[in-house]
């Protein structure tokens, strides 16, 4: 993310949320006649007025939620209970006018009870489709890693492709379908880790930190108001944009323009992690392609139609740290993914 700026190096300028119109409340207005970039930002500019009624702070993981929904990629939410994980997946769902199901993970939890089953109809004397919470446009599947590799694989098709293989039927999903997935870092007891071949489907895995002194001050001044997470509509959050804008504002994908040396500097920054001696396993092309479309979603999101070198070393964490495995020498260095890809970033030549 952004802080994978060489030391001693000059920040480099760049949008930020503090540098966007601020945010109005009611729906925005994205016709067919309005550019996919100009739509792209209005989008930004609408769920975030919406959002931020209800969640305190937390503008950088939001921001990348909107970057995937756009880009039309998944994202692993990885944080500490109570840091609103939850909240802003459901607070976004809400502003964007799409159904919203969440499913907590378990280690009981069967595939069936995620993508449905046959059940026989006694009126009718046959079968009859019950489909599970996986049909629906955002999906929370909270605690991913508590539920055991055969549950979590299927969603791996429903990832991918966006539809799934139920009954010998296949059968598609909402072209929205978006997992925002939710995990503990620090509680590892009863849990299985994700294998990699289901991490690389995330686009992103996003770290949701704690809030500032002021943010936390602002929740429990609202809590104290009368607020509650239970109650988005008493909040005032609605829908700032729908579905169909949302499928319009997508199109920026193709408007905005990346030249280049910014193209290569795509490869050789994802190519340079297959090479260092510290990373056992590098990132594949799926981490060059997320990258690409993530760092387009952004410019557009952000009302460029271009794409800079510090989008991609903006983005560089988010997409990449969750696809490496560190050398057995770096983990004994107690390196983190992030910290050697910091090292990675700084050792790729930016161009000019």
């Amino acid at each position: 993310m952004s802080d994978l700026t060489p030391p001693g190096a000059p920040p480099r300028p760049g949008p930020t949320f503090h540098d966007m119109p601020t945010p109005h409340a009611g729906t925005v207005a994205l016709g067919s006649s309005v550019g996919a970039v100009s739509a792209a930002a209005s989008l930004r500019e609408g769920t975030m007025g919406e959002v931020r009624k209800a969640v305190v702070g937390q503008d950088e993981p939001l921001e990348l939620m909107l970057c995937a929904l756009v880009a039309g990629g998944h994202v692993l939410l990885e944080g500490v209970p109570g840091v609103a994980k939850t909240l802003m997946a459901k607070a976004l769902a809400k502003s964007l006018s799409a159904e919203f199901k969440r499913i907590q993970f378990t280690p009981d939890l069967m595939p069936a009870d995620i993508l449905g089953t046959s059940v026989f109809d006694l009126k009718t004397q046959a079968f009859m489709m019950v489909r599970g919470p996986i049909f629906t446009d955002l999906l929370l599947t909270d605690e991913i890693n508590r539920a055991p590799a055969k549950t979590q694989s299927a969603l791996l098709e429903a990832m991918q492709e966006r539809a799934v293989s139920l009954e010998g039927r296949h059968l598609a999903l909402s072209p929205i379908f978006t997992v925002f997935a939710t995990q503990n870092p620090v509680e590892s007891e009863g849990t299985y880790p994700l294998p990699e071949a289901q991490l690389d489907r995330f686009l992103f895995k996003v770290e949701v930190g704690y809030p500032s002194d002021q943010e936390e001050d602002a929740i429990l001044a609202a809590v104290h108001q009368g607020f509650d997470s239970g109650d988005l509509a008493r909040a005032g959050v609605g829908p700032a944009v729908s579905k169909e804008q949302l499928l319009h504002a997508r199109g920026a994908l193709r408007e905005v323009t990346v030249e280049a040396p910014v193209l290569s500097y795509v490869r050789r920054l994802v190519a340079a992690t297959r090479v260092s001696p510290r990373i056992r396993l590098g990132a594949g092309p799926r981490a060059a392609v997320h990258l690409l479309l993530a760092t387009k979603a952004l410019a557009a999101l952000r009302g460029r139609s271009f794409v800079t070198p510090d989008d991609i070393r903006y983005l560089a964490g988010p997409v990449l740290k969750h696809r490496l495995l560190l050398s057995p020498d770096a983990e004994l260095d107690g390196a983190t993914p992030g910290d050697v890809l910091r090292e990675v970033v700084a050792a790729v030549e930016v161009p000019r």
